[in-house]
């Protein structure tokens, strides 16, 4: 408990100390940088949070900073010191989204999204995985593939474009249009489960059904992207349990060309920490 009073100084400490810099960086930089500070234990990442406003959607967290500060003194008695290397940024208006590989309590995939207001973040939400121990049957990771951010002037066109693939085929209100968001069998996968191409997702929901496991898309609750990356966050379930998704598109020439995932089981409600809710956008 020392080590939490030690962070919470620290951070109301250099709360509203770097306005200057606030100013200069991007809040794609702020989101790697305060991430990075997992890692490294720096105090002047924190200071890019709002310390009055900040609100907590992850579950197994307190809520406001107290909260990230009592993650950080957690970290802080693990043994294993922590690692974090984000692959892939990018911001969407107010929010920004961060796809990771991290290293505490285990290795980790990680989606974040954070919400700026005036520079400062006041709202985090997260998905979170064990990394796969293996790369899936095409040899893809969790995090290789694409990474340059392109087409910035289709954002708003290729945010359409998963917008319809969540609704019809993810959430099976056209499922009969599977293939008209795909270029032929031209489809990067980076899904532990699954190879490449509509072959290979064929195959494993083939596989899925023959296991009787479902897979449903209930509701989209946001739809994020910059260029050529769109994000979209669901609820549903997976397997009978209550599952959040976040699937990370990549849309070339209109057609969706690679996937990322992660797929997360959402706490009860009794083992929750705060009261603000998975998602709540």
């Amino acid at each position: 408990m020392k080590k939490v009073f030690i962070i919470a100084a620290a951070v109301l400490a250099m709360v509203g100390c770097t306005k200057k810099e606030n100013q200069v960086m991007t809040n794609e930089e702020k989101v790697v940088a305060l991430m990075k500070a997992i890692e490294t234990g720096a105090n002047e990442p924190i200071a890019y949070i709002n310390a009055d406003k900040y609100i907590q959607h992850n579950l197994g967290a307190e809520d406001g900073l107290a909260g990230f500060g009592k993650l950080l003194a957690g970290l802080a008695d693990y043994p294993e010191k922590a690692t974090v290397n984000t692959v892939r940024v990018f911001q969407d208006g107010d929010y920004v989204v961060a796809h990771t590989d991290y290293n505490f309590f285990g290795p980790k995939v990680g989606f974040d999204i954070f919400r700026f207001e005036d520079g400062l973040i006041v709202e985090h939400w997260d998905n979170l995985m064990s990394t796969p121990a293996t790369a899936n049957p095409s040899g893809h990771t969790c995090f290789d593939g694409a990474t340059e951010i392109t087409d910035l002037d289709k954002t708003e066109a290729n945010k359409a474009i998963v917008r319809g693939f969540v609704h019809d085929v993810l959430m099976g209100e056209h499922p009969e249009n599977l293939t008209s968001y795909y270029e032929g069998n031209n489809y990067i996968q980076h899904n532990a489960q699954i190879a490449d191409g509509l072959d290979g997702l064929g195959a494993a929901l083939a596989a899925m059904a023959e296991a009787g496991v479902a897979m449903v898309y209930d509701t989209n609750h946001i739809i994020l992207g910059k260029g050529n990356f769109v994000l979209s966050v669901s609820e549903g379930s997976f397997g009978g349990q209550h599952t959040s998704f976040y699937d990370l598109f990549r849309v070339e020439n209109g057609k969706i060309a690679e996937h990322w995932d992660v797929i997360e089981t959402i706490a009860p409600e009794a083992e929750r920490k705060n009261g603000n809710g998975k998602f709540c956008f």
